[in-house]
């Protein structure tokens, strides 16, 4: 074994942090993962792997039956995983990676794993944050890649960005053990190859993949401290009323602007359920309207104001299919219990709903916001309006508790 694999590895395990619980590994086969998955084979980690078959090359399911041979090879319980679902439309990239994430979190969850580690390099730091420059990225996009975050309901894991990924080939080299090279890696139409060419044509001049993670990093404590004096705000001049976020819209404005910002941004990811913000364009604009005394719609939001409040509602139009079994989360943020779940299914109460529920105004809750509250119905038939009126067994709950948005503030 390379004497420096062993300091591989111990600078693998600093990052990985305690790993007292069986960690996922997500193996492609490339270089960076089975890199990965090497050095949680020396540290003795109680490891699985997981490979995902995006079936978009022929050469993907050999690519993953390597990978359940190499890991078998090291004691290391594999799977593999299929998607389907690319209809030929839209980023490939982007649809691929996201549906990656979804698949592993759902296997991760299955088999009762912590957290699921990447392979993400020092090099992919860099890439990020070049590509984040070209679209001219505020401090939250030039912070680029976390070493820990939660998503998905999964802890995803990068114990390797403080590594190069010359480091990784150096030592798997040194150790016998090859790895797969995918040809994308070399294909000029992705903006990410297009960023590594550059990265060698940028070296002269000092910047380097080493010297943009450094960035990435002071980045990330700008955010960490942004994030936090958001926090503060909202819990100053927020509170949650029927699963809405309701401010002071004086104070809201007299926020400094960033602040302002990030709070309505926060605000309309945590009512919305979102994965991801809305573009920055269509944010300045919301932030226009409200400071010109209007509201307007945004990421599946209503943002009204009335008297001294600022209220960001659910939309209606964004929820009215959503359908969820009782004791299923619904809408990705509410909890609804109650003595019985056969034929029952919850779904967004809608004008029918509210005009069923009799006297709504009772409720103390706008309009809008009950037109989108979570209800129970069985047959066409309302059976209970948890938020409209006292449903007897009956309970409509945030999953996150109404500490869940002033939480959702910080990364994690």
């Amino acid at each position: 074994m390379s004497a420096a694999i062993p300091a591989l590895t111990a600078a693998f395990r600093a990052a990985l942090g305690p790993a007292d619980h069986p960690l996922g590994l997500a193996v492609s086969g490339g270089g960076d993962s089975v890199a990965l998955l090497v050095l949680a084979a020396e540290a003795g980690l109680k490891v699985q792997a997981v490979t995902v078959d995006h079936g978009l090359r022929p050469e993907a399911a050999a690519e993953a039956a390597w990978v359940a041979r190499l890991c078998s090879g090291l004691g290391v319980p594999h799977h593999i995983l299929h998607w389907q679902g690319w209809d030929g439309s839209g980023n490939l990239q982007d649809q691929a990676r996201r549906a990656r994430l979804s698949l592993i979190a759902d296997w991760a969850r299955a088999a009762g794993l912590a957290a699921v580690a990447l392979g993400h390099t020092q090099d992919d730091q860099a890439e990020t944050v070049l590509m984040r420059l070209a679209r001219r990225a505020g401090v939250d996009g030039l912070s680029a890649m976390s070493g820990r975050r939660r998503a998905q309901g999964m802890i995803w894991l990068r114990p390797l960005l403080s590594v190069s990924r010359d480091d990784l080939r150096a030592c798997l080299r040194a150790r016998g053990q090859d790895w797969i090279e995918d040809p994308s890696n070399d294909a000029l139409r992705f903006d990410r190859v297009k960023a590594r060419r550059a990265l060698a044509h940028l070296a002269p001049l000092g910047i380097t993949p080493a010297v943009l993670a450094g960035v990435a990093g002071q980045m990330r404590l700008a955010r960490t401290a942004l994030e936090h004096q958001t926090e503060a705000a909202a819990r100053e001049i927020a509170r949650i009323e029927g699963g809405d976020v309701v401010m002071d819209r004086t104070a809201f404005q007299d926020l400094p602007a960033e602040i302002r910002r990030r709070l309505l941004v926060g605000a309309l990811g945590w009512v919305g359920s979102a994965d991801y913000g809305p573009r920055a364009a269509s944010v300045q604009a919301l932030l226009a309207a409200v400071g010109a005394g209007r509201g307007g719609t945004l990421a599946g939001c209503r943002v009204s104001l009335r008297g001294p409040a600022l209220r960001v509602t659910r939309e209606w139009q964004a929820v009215r299919s959503t359908v969820a079994a009782p004791g299923q989360i619904w809408d990705r943020r509410w909890n609804v219990y109650g003595p019985d779940s056969i034929g029952l299914h919850v779904r967004a109460l809608g004008g029918a709903g509210l005009s069923a529920a009799g006297d709504w105004r009772k409720a103390g809750l706008p309009r809008a916001t009950l037109l989108a509250s979570p209800s129970v119905w069985r047959a066409g038939v309302l059976i209970a309006a948890p938020l409209v009126r006292n449903a007897p067994g009956w309970t409509a709950e945030l999953a996150g508790g109404a500490d869940g948005f002033f939480l959702s503030l910080l990364s994690h």
